[in-house]
């Protein structure tokens, strides 16, 4: 008789969600985790009062109305509603590209004088790829011209899109930009979803809320004792790197990760909105994120006499190194695609999240992918 019904590799939001509805099916289960604290890459530490999101920022979305009611249930969500600004060269431009940034950009105020300047570049762009006899655009470059014109491609994409990928944008598939949100109204929300916040005390009250009542244990590494952990268990879910769980017996797949720089400074407010992206590529890092802006609002501002930001460099994932996202080119993809086949034949184990399934998951779609399983 084993001592779990369900052993759970990883304490981030997969592992949460399937450890809370486990409990409620009245299975008895061990979430483990090899950092030093639960929530995976959502975790927050309070530092000046004010909740930092470690691993990135993270702001929860969604139009899935029962995804949308569950996290509430665990922890009330506020308002903030996402709204990037970015920096090229010294001035803001908002995203996404609306007409707030089209009036920055180019001086128009109506969309369809925004529609002309965008339909010139990219009658302009068009013309000379077919002058050069290219009839589909061959990589991100030229799909981006092709959908947005040269002046916000220069401006906005080009010089953040190298130093987050760590390669030029000639180089990037075209895939990874097939779609651009272009809005031709006032509008900076950037997303398109109908709920969206964070949760009200921060990420750590929801996964606290997922957990409760949960065996828990940090600082415990699976692969370590191995055979232990797999004995312990009728099942185990698994939410860690698909092809470390099968000791990379095909080769390693690849990641880029994110390398994060806290600095705590004396000023109610430092730049006044939680997240700037720098799309300039002399600049080192790629955003700076203001973290009191996701949980503090107007006056509340300055009642909080520190603040505390993060500035995001993104680089190659190497081996020691937190994997942040996979590399979704062709050569990765059916590399995953064998361990895919492994996976699949698995009666006892349960792949599941970023890692394990190999796939950039924002986080409404993981919670929602749990609460379709079948607990057994």
């Amino acid at each position: 008789m084993k001592t779990y019904d369900y052993l759970i590799v990883g304490s981030g939001l997969f592992g949460a969600t399937f450890a809370y509805k486990a409990k409620q099916a009245g299975k008895k289960c061990l979430v483990i985790d090899k950092r030093n604290h639960r929530g995976g890459n959502v975790y927050c530490e309070n530092i000046e009062g004010i909740n930092v999101h470690k691993y990135g920022a993270h702001i929860f979305h969604t139009s899935n109305k029962e995804v949308w009611n569950f996290v509430n249930s665990i922890v009330e969500f506020n308002r903030y509603t996402n709204s990037p600004v970015a920096n090229y060269k010294g001035k803001l431009y908002n995203l996404p590209f609306n007409m707030n940034t089209f009036y920055q950009m180019w001086g128009v105020i109506t969309p369809e004088q925004a529609k002309k300047k965008i339909e010139e570049q990219k009658a302009a762009a068009t013309e000379a790829m077919k002058k050069a006899g290219i009839t589909e655009p061959r990589n991100l470059e030229e799909q981006a011209i092709s959908l947005i014109g040269t002046d916000i491609y220069e401006t906005l994409i080009k010089g953040y899109t190298e130093k987050q990928w760590g390669r030029k944008c000639t180089e990037l598939p075209a895939f990874i930009i097939k779609r651009l949100p272009v809005r031709f109204v006032y509008d900076n929300n950037y997303f398109n979803d109908k709920y969206q916040g964070i949760p009200i005390g921060g990420y750590n009250k929801l996964i606290d809320g997922l957990l409760d009542n949960v065996e828990v244990r940090t600082n415990v590494d699976f692969f370590e004792n191995r055979s232990y952990w797999e004995n312990i268990a009728e099942k185990i879910v698994f939410t860690g790197k698909i092809d470390e769980y099968y000791d990379y017996r095909f080769g390693k797949l690849e990641y880029r990760t994110v390398r994060f720089k806290e600095e705590v400074h004396d000023c109610t407010n430092y730049q006044g909105n939680a997240v700037v992206n720098y799309t300039e590529k002399m600049v080192p890092y790629t955003r700076i994120i203001e973290h009191k802006h996701f949980e503090m609002f107007g006056t509340e501002v300055d009642n909080s006499p520190k603040t505390v930001i993060s500035k995001e460099y993104s680089t190659e994932w190497k081996d020691g190194m937190e994997p942040y996202y996979p590399v979704n080119d062709e050569k990765n993809n059916i590399l995953y695609a064998r361990y895919k086949e492994l996976a699949d034949k698995e009666e006892s184990v349960i792949f599941g999240g970023r890692l394990a399934e190999y796939k950039y998951y924002d986080m409404a779609p993981i919670i929602e992918k749990v609460l379709k399983l079948t607990i057994q």
